[in-house]
């Protein structure tokens, strides 16, 4: 099996009200309670889930990946502040054109930035035009295998049941469009994989990812709100 070691590390919480978003971190834990047990990946790949994420374990994460995934829908997602931590850290980012993933691959340059889906307008088109995500797991035999083992309770411990919701929602519904930007992302990742086998170049794009980093500074951030909200003098010399 040609496939590059990795380590997926998950970090997220779910509002006690939010069922969606707590059933989508059931499945997180499921799956890698199978694939972590699983003999064929056991030293080539891992599922972590990292409950309770907060900023002392950003401290340590941080420094620590060699990829930030910031996977959001463009048009959907408010601009944040974790990608940019990553990419000062020197790890590379896999991305849609999509909050504050814009200005970082704007800061790095194209070449130092793997992206991957739909634009915002190509999203808008989309829906405009009458999207139907079944017709994509239809004719995308991986991706329909993956989400008819989680509906077959595979990562469930044979309940079929359990994740019945998150699947109904992707085939019927799926509305952040999951499923249009899936082989893109797939695409993309194998050549995250190529690039990787690279030391020396994935090296150098950590390098200059790290350096092209200075504009998302707190320092520049205040003398800019200073500047142009506050109209405040600044007391530095």
């Amino acid at each position: 099996m040609d496939l590059s070691p990795r380590t997926f590390l998950f970090g997220g919480k779910a509002a006690p009200g939010y069922y969606m978003a707590k059933l989508i971190i059931k499945l997180i834990t499921s799956v890698g309670e199978a694939v972590n047990n699983d003999p064929a990946v056991k030293d080539r790949l891992k599922v972590v889930f990292l409950p309770n994420y907060n900023v002392t374990q950003g401290q340590l994460i941080y420094p620590a990946a060699d990829l930030s995934e910031q996977i959001s829908t463009a048009g959907k997602e408010a601009s944040g502040t974790g990608n940019m931590k990553f990419a000062m850290n020197g790890a590379l980012t896999i991305g849609t054109l999509d909050g504050a993933n814009i200005e970082i691959r704007d800061a790095v340059g194209p070449e130092n930035f793997f992206l991957f889906g739909l634009t915002a307008d190509q999203v808008e088109a989309t829906i405009s035009h009458g999207y139907d995500p079944r017709t994509i797991y239809e004719s995308h035999p991986f991706l329909r295998e993956a989400i008819d083992g989680i509906a077959s309770g595979q990562f469930s411990r044979g309940d079929s049941s359990l994740f019945r919701p998150l699947v109904d929602q992707l085939i019927n519904r799926d509305p952040y469009l999951l499923f249009a930007d899936y082989h893109s992302y797939v695409e993309c990742q194998d050549h995250i994989s190529q690039i990787w086998r690279d030391q020396e170049t994935w090296s150098k794009m950590s390098i200059l990812n790290a350096a092209g980093m200075g504009k998302f500074s707190s320092d520049r951030s205040i003398r800019e709100y200073s500047q142009n909200i506050w109209h405040a003098d600044s007391l530095t010399r």
